[in-house]
C-alpha cells in the first residue's frame, strides 16, 4: 500500500513538475524584434532633379514578367529558364534544407522518447532454463525555461525565410539577365544586318566607281577610297557573328542547356525606304510606384530583414545560456516471461520504473559564455548595417534606372533624326557627284558617317531595352 501511494505520488509530482516548467517557459530572455525605423524619401530621385516625380500608387513592378516583355519567343525562353536553370534549382533545395533545419531546431522544444527492446533466453550449468522478453523506454525532456530553444527555433525560421527571399532574388535576378541577354542578341542581330546591308551598299557603289574609272570620269584615288569603305564594313561582321555566338551560348547556359542556337522572335526595328520602324514602342515614362513600397516589393531587401531577425533571436539564445539548464528523465519497463529450475517455474519481474530531475548552472567557462553573446550582439549590429545598406542601394537602383531609362529614350529619338539626315545628305552627295559639281570624297564622308550613325541607334535601342530591364528589377518586379 505505502509502495502504490509512493508511487501514485511520485507520478503526481513528476506532472506537477511539468507543468510549472511549462508554465515557466513562457519567459524568454533577449530582445523581441522590432523593424528598424527607416525614413524613405518621400519619391524616387528622377531624371530631372528640379521636377521631381510625383509618387504613384501604381507600379511598373507590379506587372507580371510576361506583360512587360511581349515577344512571345523570350518568354518561352524565360519560361524554360525558370525550369532549368541550376540556379534555381540550387536556391529550391536551399529552402528544403532551411525547412529542415527549422525542424530539428524546434525539436528541441519535445520531448525526446526512445525504446529498448531486449530478448534473453537460455540453460546454464545448473539446469537453469530462461525465455524473458523486457521493454524499456526512456524519456529526456529539456525545460526551456529561459527560452534558449524557441529563441533557436525563431532564429531558424527567419533564415527558412529569408532563404525563401533568397530564392525570389535568384528568380528576378534571372528573368533580367534572361531578357537583358536576349534584348543584346536582338540588337547584334540588328547590327549584323546593318553591316550587311552596307556592305552590299557599298559594293554597288564600288562597281560603279570602277566603272566611272574606265570611263576617264573618276579617279583612281575614289576606287581606292571606295574600297575603304568597304572593307571596313566587311571587317565588323566576323567580330559581331563572334559577340553573336557567345550571347546565344550565355542565354543556353541560363537556360540549363548546353551552348547551342537561340531561336528569335521580333527584331527590334526594320529599315523600310522612309526610315526606321520598331516593333515595339516604348513608353517616354513609366510608374515607379510608392518608395516606401519598396521595402516589400525587392526580395533581398526581405532577405536582409530575415537575417536581422534571426541575428536578434540568435541574442537570446546566447543570453539563455547564461542561465540554469533543467532536465526531466524517466525511465520505465517491464520484462515477460519465466526462468524454469527443475520443476519451478519463476516469473520475471513485471515492471520498473524511475525518474529524475537535474539542474546544470553554468559557473565558469573561461569566458565562453560572455564572449559567445558579444558575438551575437555583433552579428546584430552587423545585419543592422547590411539591412540599412540594402535598402540604400536599392533606392540608388530605382534612381540609377529611372534616369537611364528616361535618357536612353531621348537618345534614341535623337538619334533617329540624325540617322534620316544623314541619310538625306547622302542622297543628296551622289547626286552632286553624279552631276560633277562634287568629289567622291565627300559621298564616302556621307555615307561612313550614315554607317556610324545607323550602329549607334542600334546600340541605343538596344540601351532603351536594357534599361526598361534595369528599372524592372531595381523596382523589384519579375518573381511573382
Amino acid at each position: 500500500m505505502r509502495n502504490r501511494f509512493r508511487n501514485r505520488f511520485g507520478t503526481r509530482s513528476t506532472w506537477i513538475l511539468l507543468l510549472s516548467a511549462s508554465m515557466l517557459s513562457g519567459c524568454s530572455v533577449g530582445p523581441n524584434y522590432h523593424r528598424p525605423s527607416m525614413q524613405t524619401p518621400p519619391a524616387f530621385h528622377g531624371p530631372d532633379p528640379s521636377q521631381p516625380a510625383e509618387p504613384q500608387t501604381a507600379s511598373f513592378a507590379d506587372l507580371p514578367w510576361w506583360q512587360v516583355f511581349h515577344d512571345p519567343q523570350l518568354q518561352e525562353l524565360i519560361r524554360t529558364a525558370l525550369k532549368q536553370n541550376y540556379d534555381v534549382q540550387l536556391a529550391a533545395e536551399r529552402v528544403t534544407a532551411s525547412r529542415a533545419q527549422l525542424g530539428i531546431a524546434r525539436s528541441n522544444e519535445f520531448p525526446q522518447v526512445s525504446l529498448n527492446p531486449t530478448f534473453s533466453g537460455g540453460k546454464d550449468d545448473e539446469n537453469l532454463k530462461s525465455n524473458i522478453f523486457s521493454l524499456a523506454g526512456d524519456v529526456v525532456f529539456q525545460v526551456d525555461l529561459f527560452g534558449r530553444y524557441r529563441r533557436a527555433t525563431e532564429a531558424a525560421r527567419a533564415q527558412l525565410l529569408g532563404t525563401k527571399d533568397a530564392q525570389q532574388t535568384v528568380i528576378l535576378t534571372l528573368v533580367s539577365d534572361v531578357a537583358s541577354d536576349y534584348f543584346l542578341l536582338r540588337d547584334l542581330d540588328l547590327q549584323l544586318e546593318i553591316t550587311k546591308n552596307t556592305v552590299r551598299t557599298q559594293e554597288d557603289s564600288f562597281k560603279l566607281t570602277q566603272l566611272r574609272l574606265q570611263h576617264g570620269v573618276a579617279r583612281t584615288l575614289d576606287v581606292l577610297q571606295a574600297r575603304q569603305v568597304l572593307d571596313t564594313a566587311n571587317a565588323q561582321i566576323p567580330d559581331l557573328e563572334r559577340q553573336i555566338g557567345q550571347t546565344e551560348d550565355a542565354i543556353n547556359i541560363l537556360l540549363g542547356k548546353y551552348p547551342g542556337n537561340v531561336s528569335r522572335g521580333q527584331a527590334l526595328g526594320i529599315e523600310t525606304p522612309d526610315g526606321w520602324t520598331w516593333n515595339e514602342t516604348l513608353p517616354p515614362q513609366l510608374p515607379a510606384g510608392l518608395p516606401s513600397e519598396l521595402l516589400e516589393r525587392r526580395p533581398d531587401i526581405r532577405e536582409a530583414e530575415q537575417s536581422l531577425v534571426s541575428a536578434n533571436a540568435n541574442i537570446g539564445v546566447a543570453k539563455a545560456m547564461f542561465f540554469p539548464q533543467i532536465s526531466l528523465l524517466g525511465s520505465g519497463g517491464a520484462a515477460f516471461g519465466h526462468s524454469q529450475f527443475g520443476a519451478d517455474n519463476i516469473p520475471a519481474p513485471l515492471g520498473i520504473g524511475t525518474y529524475t530531475a537535474g539542474l546544470s548552472q553554468p559557473i565558469f567557462e573561461g569566458g565562453a559564455l560572455r564572449n559567445n553573446l558579444r558575438y551575437a550582439k555583433s552579428q546584430e549590429r552587423q545585419a543592422l548595417i547590411g539591412y540599412q545598406q540594402t535598402i540604400r542601394q536599392a533606392f540608388g537602383d530605382v534612381s540609377d534606372a529611372l534616369i537611364g531609362y528616361d535618357k536612353y529614350h531621348l537618345v534614341r529619338e535623337r538619334q533617329e533624326q540624325s540617322v534620316k539626315d544623314l541619310e538625306e545628305s547622302v542622297k543628296v552627295s551622289l547626286m552632286l557627284y553624279k552631276g560633277g559639281t562634287a568629289t567622291y570624297l565627300s559621298v564616302l564622308d556621307s555615307q561612313r558617317s550614315l554607317f556610324t550613325a545607323e550602329l549607334t541607334l542600334a546600340q541605343a535601342r538596344n540601351n532603351e531595352y536594357q534599361s526598361l530591364v534595369q528599372l524592372y528589377k531595381a523596382l523589384g518586379g519579375g518573381w511573382k
